[in-house]
């Protein structure tokens, strides 16, 4: 794996493999860390970020690597470099390279320019780093994602894209409850369909979360309102208080049901305290996972 862009890109067989990596880095098996050491990692964040910057530095600091931390304002990029040239700069000094920004099309230029491994850590329409340690999570509590049911309530965004197609990839039915404008677009359920007929598995979406999540093994949100939305109150109210996870969704599904929230959370939007902070809540074992898997990806795309 050169570059990660979207989940799509890989196979069922990448992504267990990366979660193999990943769990080897947590159980603290020894792996060599020859390819990594001395190598830098720059940190391209147009975007905030709390878990995935600091689980980025932290991976490559325990690998015993170095980071660079990059804003907008830190690069020529906001007085009007190219890209391209920035890409270009950046191959000659740094070993890879970890994107957060506003459009996939900066990211597939900066990879298009660059002589490094690029990963994408957060785009506007994907998050591939949150699948693939969402995907590990699973696997840990449930073992498998084959004929598992995952319910995803709320916002089609960014990290629902990527997380869809990994869990469907893996063997998992999948269904989504929404507002009927917000549901996925048309690129990603057509993917997903095609991944539901060969593996013979099932997606649903409906705008009823309390029948969407009946028997489900996970149940997902996330917030409701994203960096960039507009209209962020008018978005509230078409979704608050139905798309809620309450204590009352959540007894709907399995009793050993898991839940999960990538975090940042509103607690008391999208989500009730009582089931963020609830027994069936995993969102912890999520945010250490980050750590792992970051580091389970520098180290594969690391020559």
């Amino acid at each position: 794996m050169k570059n990660l862009m979207e989940i799509n890109e890989l196979k069922a067989k990448d992504i267990q493999e990366m979660v193999k990596i990943a769990r080897k880095f947590k159980s603290g098996k020894n792996i060599p860390l020859k390819k990594v050491k001395n190598k830098t990692l720059a940190l391209i964040f147009q975007k905030p970020s709390t878990r995935t910057r600091l689980s980025f530095e932290i991976a490559m600091e325990q690998m015993g690597g170095n980071s660079i931390f990059l804003s907008e304002s830190d690069l020529q990029i906001s007085r009007g470099e190219l890209i391209k040239d920035t890409a270009r700069t950046l191959s000659e000094y740094v070993d890879i390279v970890a994107m957060r920004t506003y459009h996939n099309s900066d990211i597939q230029e900066f990879i298009d320019n660059s002589s490094i491994p690029v990963i994408n850590a957060l785009s506007n329409t994907n998050h591939p780093c949150q699948a693939l340690s969402d995907i590990q999570t699973i696997l840990e509590k449930k073992k498998t994602l084959c004929n598992l049911k995952i319910t995803w309530i709320g916002d089609s965004n960014n990290v629902l894209n990527d997380f869809l197609i990994a869990a469907l990839k893996l063997g998992a039915d999948f269904s989504i409850a929404c507002p009927n404008k917000y549901s996925p677009n048309k690129k990603i359920i057509d993917v997903a369909e095609r991944i539901v007929k060969k593996n013979e598995s099932s997606l649903s979406i409906s705008t009823d979360p309390i029948k969407a999540v009946i028997d489900s093994d996970v149940v997902v949100t996330d917030k409701i309102v994203s960096m960039g939305d507009k209209n962020k109150e008018l978005k509230k109210k078409t979704f608050l208080p139905k798309y809620r996870v309450t204590d009352k969704i959540m007894s709907k599904a399995k009793d050993d049901a898991i839940f999960m929230h990538c975090l940042p959370a509103v607690r008391g939007e999208e989500v009730s305290e009582s089931v963020i902070d609830g027994k069936n809540s995993v969102i912890w074992q999520q945010v250490d996972n980050k750590l792992h898997m970051h580091k389970a990806l520098i180290w594969s795309m690391l020559k």
